[in-house]
């Protein structure tokens, strides 16, 4: 009788726990702030579209959204941090691609794993451009190339941090020109025009929306995209001879454990936001392409572009 009662115990025990639970993940979000993290410097896209995104959310979830900066080690510090953060819904983050599958494989410790990063979704791309200054001697892609080629050192490419799609961009530039042209990496894609506006850099691997801030002050060479961009008067880099399709995926993602339930409220909120005409409106403006990927589509596509970086790595080191 004893060892019933006990037993009996034990899952009455369960059940309130497991109805607790599911009462905590119903009352989501709960009267406190919405922590959205960004990996990288204030003024870059990925806080450009968090800001724009910022009202929205708040309207939306009907809590504070507070956006703050953990910046460092091309965005693994902030990655390290949701990780390990409360697995509420109230702490979220912005992710990139190919920065949270890059680091884990190049990295022996990145501070986290890209399967550790929960996707709520992926909501918008922006493919990379070659940008010189409007004042540069370089008027073309093959201008640039050719100086590289008779002046070893003579021209210096910035992008994004390391293992970024802008670094990636360039690495391929450097293997399919036959070229070994610096690389610099910047903390934060708003670093790009201050460095190449101050001739820091000859060139910079940065993204569409960020040229559409400096249309008068900034020349793209070549765009990483399998299409010209109606707004930018530029080619394609497959048009000029050279294989180069390459840009950044920006989306948002919770701890590993966040209920798949609070996910799925987090993402019908960014997906009817997307779904704004005004919103829709002013990401164009920005040079941002938006996408709708639920969940389990950002889950299935960063285990697909998993196995692609793996293979663009192993040509990399040949």
């Amino acid at each position: 009788m004893k060892k019933l009662l006990m037993a009996f115990t034990c899952c009455s025990l369960l059940l309130l726990t497991s109805n607790f639970s599911l009462a905590e993940e119903a009352q989501f979000p709960k009267n406190e702030p919405i922590n959205y993290l960004i990996p990288f410097s204030a003024g870059g896209e990925s806080d450009l579209f968090a800001r724009l995104q910022q009202p929205y959310l708040e309207k939306e979830l009907g809590q504070k959204v507070v956006v703050s900066y953990k910046v460092g080690a091309g965005g693994a510090l902030a990655w390290s941090e949701l990780v390990n953060s409360p697995a509420t819904g109230h702490y979220t983050a912005g992710i990139n691609l190919p920065h949270i599958i890059l680091q884990p494989l190049q990295r022996k410790n990145a501070g986290y794993k890209t399967e550790e990063l929960k996707p709520v979704m992926l909501f918008h791309v922006t493919p990379c451009v070659l940008a010189v200054r409007t004042d540069s001697p370089y008027k073309t892609l093959d201008d640039l190339i050719k100086a590289a080629k008779e002046k070893p050192g003579s021209v210096i490419i910035g992008a994004c941090g390391n293992g970024t799609s802008g670094h990636i961009a360039s690495v391929m530039l450097n293997k399919q020109a036959g070229l070994n042209i610096p690389y610099v990496p910047f903390p934060g894609t708003s670093d790009l025009p201050i460095a190449l506006l101050g001739k820091h850099v000859t060139a910079i691997m940065a993204f569409t929306s960020g040229y559409s801030q400096y249309t008068k002050d900034m020349r793209v060479l070549a765009i990483a995209s399998e299409e010209r961009d109606p707004n930018i008067d530029a080619p394609t880099f497959k048009e000029l001879g050279y294989n180069i399709v390459e840009g950044s995926f920006r989306g948002l993602a919770v701890p590993p454990s966040t209920p798949d339930s609070v996910v799925e409220k987090l993402y019908q909120a960014c997906a009817k936001i997307n779904a704004e005409p005004e919103f829709a409106k002013k990401a164009a403006n920005m040079g941002m392409t938006l996408l709708d990927m639920n969940p389990k589509q950002s889950a299935e596509f960063l285990a697909e572009k998993t196995e692609e970086y793996k293979m663009i790595l192993t040509d990399i080191s040949k």
